[in-house]
């Protein structure tokens, strides 16, 4: 019996692999494609596989435009997930791309398809205690300044053709920020962790109390910047693999 091969999707650089056991579908951080998280395992312990999402407007899909709103991408991104939610899956997203992550949970259950094990959101407020930031109020050659910081932290030498390419999609992430404000954020029935960096002097934590009215919540604070998470420390892998850890294996921490 031939088997049915699922066609390639431009929404991931690498194809899901058919052997994890669960999935945590990470979201690139504002002006970012999915690459960022190439200093990511490909998998976290007890077969957690991490599946970078590549959004439109970014990297292989630069010639696309970019969402206006997380509305927008979410009600895209949660049809491009379907196919892949055959089996215990988690959401992450840092900073703006955590508020992308939460409406994309609220179209998948919206549209009563299987809700997350649970969702992470790192380094933001909630919905209805936004927006804020400094980097509402930058300039573009701030910006630009901010983008080669970022690519320093991942290891990289920034060029500043290469950040001015990046500016255009990160100036749309950042006004789709602006326009995000929900007053009445609908409850998640996925449980979510909210987790904050010690040295994080972009998004607090004090900051981030909001989240339980959008389910419920699990505090986590980590040692580091703003721009930690995209080692993948340790620390952030064991609440990451905790949090997808099967029933009764212990709880999320």
């Amino acid at each position: 019996m031939p088997t049915s091969v699922r066609p390639r999707t431009k929404w991931f650089l690498r194809e899901p692999s058919p052997r994890a056991r669960a999935r945590l579908f990470v979201i690139p951080y504002s002006g970012c494609g999915a690459s960022m998280y190439r200093q990511w395992p490909e998998f976290l312990d007890d077969g957690v596989e991490v599946c970078a999402v590549q959004l439109p407007g970014r990297e292989n899909r630069l010639r696309e435009q970019p969402h206006a709103t997380y509305e927008a991408m979410a009600d895209d991104l949660a049809e491009a997930l379907l196919p892949y939610l055959d089996r215990p899956y988690g959401l992450f997203g840092h900073c703006g791309s955590a508020l992308g992550a939460y409406e994309t949970a609220v179209r998948i259950v919206g549209r009563g398809h299987p809700a997350p094990a649970r969702l992470f959101v790192s380094s933001q407020v909630a919905p209805q205690d936004g927006p804020c930031g400094r980097f509402l109020g930058m300039t573009d050659e701030e910006l630009l300044d901010e983008l080669g910081r970022l690519v320093v932290e991942l290891g990289g030498k920034p060029v500043r053709s290469l950040l001015e390419l990046s500016l255009g999609v990160l100036r749309a992430d950042i006004e789709a920020n602006k326009l995000y404000h929900v007053a009445e954020p609908a409850r998640l029935p996925c449980p979510i962790t909210a987790i904050g960096w010690r040295q994080d002097v972009e998004v607090p934590y004090t900051t981030m109390g909001g989240w339980p009215v959008c389910g419920d919540t699990t505090d986590v604070l980590l040692d580091g910047r703003h721009y930690t998470f995209t080692g993948a420390p340790e620390p952030l892998r064991r609440v990451l693999a905790a949090g997808l850890a099967p029933a009764g294996a212990g709880p999320a921490a």
